[in-house]
């Protein structure tokens, strides 16, 4: 008898610390994006109540009455608007100023709905001047607050003191591209400690992540590291299998991402359908040729227009100080290929000494050498220290502020270069790259810009080829005038952060 419960005993063993590590799933309920989630909304509600409180006590001062209920019913409505548009969520990767423009809908939309329910329900006076102030409040305070919460919660991801623990499925060439890319941007707040692939792949660029173990050990290696999150890419193992590790996952209570195939032309502006009950995936890009381009390139001009006049003093201070440093001709000029492969000539303020067509701008060393590495980063090195000597100081100065880009605004207003795009190249690196760089021709559908999607993402100068094709590509693909109003935005956030030379 006693040798027949010997070994209901030893599994009993076996299964507390299952069950045990079970609850803690349980508890844990999604992890950090679940508790970053409920912190947007714990800091939606405190911002709501301080816009509140202090709209209160400043209405004596506006002269204009008192309604507490009615902002009680503002907020809540707020709260509501943004849930029903998903921000409450638990998602990883969200953007601020996306987030800052959910809150600017709802918070007009919540005003104008009280506005109507007092007009149309209670005789008060002041209604428009009530419902103006608590948008305005509730605007100021949300955004600030969401600000807050962002600032901490990317530095506590940066010094490793946040974000999930994630596991990638699938050790090949994807797979090590998204590690490099979670590496590298920790705010996005997913941290990545290995992979798990049964047969993984010698790739020329890996990302130093261990290979934590094959499929069947999935369930240790989320047990042991804690994993909170997954991202399945692509690896060799059946269909069953994969459906099984997926399912499993969800069991877990691990929160899962699939990369799909044909990922580089997947745009952000996707719908799920489900066709016989078959889940279909149904892709809307956008169009280079569309009419909302033809007013994008009217606005354009228009802006630069007024750019000019705003920033005219910049330019003359400019124009003063490198004909102080370096002397005639003031502007530099250089053939660059645009819109439809294009030619134009397009003006900067000098910032070096000597020659352009020597070193610098004219050396084609980087490109080159960013033919046969994907991960460019250290490209150019020889290049840089000379343009590094021959650079004015108050040549540096105009490239760490980006003065000198400004004469560009001319070429925007001459039709030749939009405000935001891809940045344009040489006519030799066009040759040089067109045929022998995946999809890099596809640059040209639109017109170059002073700023764009790359740059604002930190790849300018001797960085990455293939990650600024693809950035270049990914703006041109999911183009809207809310992408170039958020590159224009975060290009001045970047101007900000260059740390000083």
């Amino acid at each position: 008898m006693k040798a027949l419960l010997q070994p209901s005993r030893r599994a009993a063993r076996r299964e507390r610390p299952d069950k045990a590590w079970s609850e803690r799933l349980r508890a844990r309920r999604g992890g950090a994006a679940v508790r970053m989630a409920r912190w947007r909304l714990v800091t939606d509600a405190l911002m709501l109540a301080l816009a509140a409180t202090v709209e209160t006590l400043s209405a004596s001062a506006a002269e204009i009455g008192d309604n507490p209920s009615w902002r009680i019913v503002f907020a809540a409505l707020v709260l509501a608007l943004l849930a029903l548009r998903g921000l409450y969520r638990a998602t990883t990767g969200r953007h601020f100023l996306d987030d800052a423009r959910s809150i600017l809908a709802a918070t007009a939309l919540a005003a104008i709905l009280i506005t109507f329910l007092r007009v149309a329900f209670a005789d008060q006076p002041n209604v428009a001047e009530e419902a103006i102030r608590s948008w305005v409040f509730a605007l100021v305070y949300m955004i600030s607050g969401r600000a807050v919460l962002v600032m901490v919660s990317e530095r506590a991801n940066r010094l490793g003191q946040g974000g999930a623990p994630t596991v990638i499925l699938g050790a090949g060439r994807v797979g090590h591209l998204i590690a490099r890319r979670l590496l590298a941007h920790p705010e996005l707040g997913l941290r990545p400690v290995g992979f798990v692939d049964p047969e993984p792949l010698d790739v020329e660029h890996p990302s130093g992540l261990p290979v934590l173990g094959s499929d069947d050990r999935l369930e240790q290696v989320v047990r042991e590291n804690g994993i909170e999150h997954a991202i399945i890419s692509f690896f060799n193992a059946p269909y069953e299998v994969q459906l099984g590790l997926l399912r499993a996952l969800q069991r877990m209570q691990v929160s899962v991402a699939i990369v799909p195939r044909l990922f580089e032309g997947v745009p952000d502006r996707i719908t799920l359908e489900r066709v016989g009950g078959l889940p279909l995936v149904t892709l809307y890009p956008s169009n280079p040729k569309d009419w909302r381009v033809s007013v994008k390139y009217a606005l354009d001009r228009l802006l630069a227009l007024v750019a000019i006049v705003v920033v005219s003093p910049l330019l003359v201070l400019a124009a003063v100080g490198t004909a102080l440093t370096l002397g005639r001709p003031i502007l530099f000029r250089q053939r660059r290929v645009g819109l439809d492969d294009r030619d134009f000539e397009m003006l900067k303020f000098r910032t070096m000494t000597g020659r352009p067509e020597e070193h610098g701008e004219a050396d084609a060393e980087w490109a080159e050498r960013a033919m046969g590495d994907d991960d460019a980063a250290g490209n150019g090195t020889a290049s840089s220290r000379i343009d590094e000597r021959r650079t004015t100081r108050f040549g540096a100065f105009l490239r760490r502020t980006g003065l000198d880009e400004l004469p560009q605004l001319f070429n925007v207003l001459r039709g030749e270069m939009s405000i935001v795009g891809p940045r344009p190249e040489r006519s030799s690196y066009v040759a040089l790259f067109k045929d022998r760089v995946r999809r890099y021709g596809d640059r040209h559908q639109v017109k170059a810009g002073i700023t764009g999607w790359a740059q604002v993402h930190g790849l300018r100068g001797s960085t990455s080829l293939d990650d600024r094709i693809e950035w270049d590509n990914y703006y041109i693909e999911n183009w809207s005038l809310w992408l170039d109003l958020k590159t224009l935005l975060l290009s001045v956030v970047a101007i900000f952060r260059t740390p000083a030379e």
